[in-house]
Parts: C-alpha cells; structure tokens; sequence
C-alpha cells in the first residue's frame, strides 16, 4: 500500500513538472479572406416523365383526390440546357430526390445542379428547400464552393410527358 502511494506521488510530481516545463507552440499567419462574388445563373431543365424523373415509392392511399399522390418519392436525373428548346446545349445536368407531401402538390427538394461545360465545368449547385418558387442554395463545390442564394423557376412547359423549367439562380460564393 505504501509503495502504491509513493508511486503515485512521483508520477503527480512528473506530471506537474512536464506541464510547467513545456510551452504552447502556435504560429499566428494573417487572415486573408477570398474576395466574395455574386453570380446570376440562367438556364433551362428539360424532364421527362419515366426516363429522367421516376417514382421511387409512394404511400398507398386510397382517399386522396388530388392529381399527385401523396407521400411519393421521386429521383431525378434532367439534363439542363442553355435554352427550352429540346435541342438546345447541354451544359450540365439536375440530379437529386424530390418527395411530394402535400395535397396541393408541394414538395421537399434535396438537388443538385451540375455543371460539366463552359466556365463552370465540375462545379456544382446543391438546393434544398420546399418546392416553392423560390429554392435556397445551400452549399457549392468547385467554383461555387460556400455558395449561398436562391434560384427562382418558372415553369415553361407541363404536360403528361414533359416538363421545362427556367431557373435564374443569383448565388454569392467565394
């Protein structure tokens, strides 16, 4: 027992004297923000029902008299072009998850908008909001890393088949 003691004391006196002995070593480097940058974003997404925008899943439910089934789970893979022309360029693609939970057809968007041409190629948009017309960016990778911002759309085109959506997306980025 008094050996247990005694040991204890010189690894307490040990350990003081290390943590009187050492020092903190820290360089200091000066902070250098990057220059913030605003981008307006036109472009067109071009969907088309059972090849680029399939259900997934969705609720069995019998008494809903709405046109868009309750609880349904969409994925999306659209190409996004430069016009709403079906043969207009190709500068990137919407892939993402959408779950339709309202009866007035809302819905709850995680997308991604990516860019593979131009000025922007790799980079890419990621939106996660209600299906409102407005959408919030929330985050970026590439050129439009810590991206922030809304992305308004305006539907062009809806019908059994197709869709077309316009989105102006205003993003501030570093």
């Amino acid at each position: 027992m008094r050996g247990t003691w005694m040991l204890s004391w010189i690894l307490i006196i040990c350990l003081a004297q290390v943590a009187v002995q050492s020092q903190y070593y820290s360089e200091t480097l000066p902070y250098h923000p990057r220059p913030v940058k605003v981008t307006n974003l036109h472009f067109f997404m071009h969907e088309h029902t059972g090849v680029t925008a399939v259900v997934l899943t969705q609720a069995n439910i019998t008494s809903n008299n709405s046109s868009v089934t309750f609880a349904t789970l969409v994925a999306v893979n659209d190409p996004l072009r430069t016009g709403p022309e079906p043969d207009s360029e190709v500068i990137g693609n919407v892939q993402g998850i959408s779950l339709l939970a309202g009866s007035n057809a809302s819905s709850t968007q995680y997308i991604e908008f990516g860019f593979n041409t131009g000025k922007f190629n790799g980079s890419s948009l990621s939106v996660f909001s209600r299906g409102e017309p407005g959408l919030a960016v929330v985050g970026g990778r590439g050129r439009f890393m810590m991206a922030k911002g809304t992305a308004l759309f305006n539907p062009i085109l809806i019908n059994a088949t197709n869709v077309i959506m316009e989105f102006n997306f205003t993003v501030v980025h570093y």
